[in-house]
């Protein structure tokens, strides 16, 4: 308890200098480029655009759903992933990134990741209205169930801070964990439902309930949820519980890691 007490201290007490270098480290990592931040927004549109060309006009490939177009269905899956991949990757290698802050400037180093994290979601914001203007393009108008989208980044936010610090802790003292941790995020991608739907898989249960206790998964229905089935977040309450369940465990694994390692991570960094 006092460790959760000490990164909840942190956390309010530096509340301010977590959005400023959230906002800084989404400058710097696009520093030198012509487009400055924008390529975050660039990068993941042309994979959007990609993706519309093969569905829509090339492989005409995917069924309707719900009476929307399977493109539309699948960037709804794609937008929160991109923020969840990004989180993973970069949250796991912040404290690496960000050394200076520990060895020089002795900065509380539980509030690293959460700005790591905090700077993908200011990407992932604007993507986020990219998409609902494509809605608006395809004749789909905004509906009441997108008040619950701040939900469900929120949720997203929480579980992959939690990550992040658990993740960094371990990557500082060993760069064979972060280089696992790169290594597993494509075949994360194919195993979290965001070209498929789990709850179609009818022949193997087993696989489908651990695949429902998937984060990712989680997530990616919620944001489905919101705008193409039109379901409110207390209408799933299995997705519900399996995400308490699996946050619980992240909250536990990453106030073990940051109180083992804290003291240590100076001295390796």
């Amino acid at each position: 308890m006092d460790t959760i007490k000490e990164i909840i201290y942190d956390h309010i007490h530096y509340r301010k200098q977590i959005l400023q270098l959230a906002k800084s480290d989404l400058i710097k990592t696009y520093t030198g480029a012509a487009f400055g931040w924008a390529w975050g927004i660039i990068k993941p549109t042309v994979t959007i655009f990609v993706f519309w060309f093969a569905f829509t006009i090339g492989l005409r490939h995917g069924d309707p759903q719900n009476g929307y177009p399977f493109f539309l269905w699948l960037i709804a899956g794609f937008i929160p992933w991109f923020f969840m991949r990004d989180s993973i990757t970069s949250g796991a290698g912040s404290i690496r990134k960000y050394k200076y802050l520990v060895q020089r400037i002795k900065y509380p180093v539980d509030t690293i990741p959460t700005f790591v994290v905090l700077s993908q979601l200011f990407t992932n914001l604007a993507l986020t209205l990219i998409m609902m203007v494509i809605y608006m393009v395809f004749g789909f108008m905004p509906t009441i169930y997108y008040l619950q989208i701040p939900l469900f980044y929120l949720m997203a936010l929480f579980f992959f801070t939690c990550w992040a610090l658990f993740s960094a802790m371990l990557s500082s003292m060993s760069k064979d964990f972060f280089n696992l941790v790169k290594s597993a995020v494509p075949p994360l991608f194919w195993l979290s439902g965001i070209l498929y739907s789990p709850e179609r898989i009818e022949n193997h249960h087993t696989i489908r309930a651990i695949l429902m206790f998937n984060p990712v998964t989680i997530i990616v229905n919620g944001f489905r949820n919101s705008f193409v089935y039109h379901k409110w977040f207390w209408e799933t309450p299995l997705l519900l519980r399996n995400y308490c369940i699996v946050t619980v465990i992240m909250i536990v694994l990453a106030v073990w890691a940051y109180r083992k390692l804290k003291k240590e991570i100076p001295d390796v960094l």
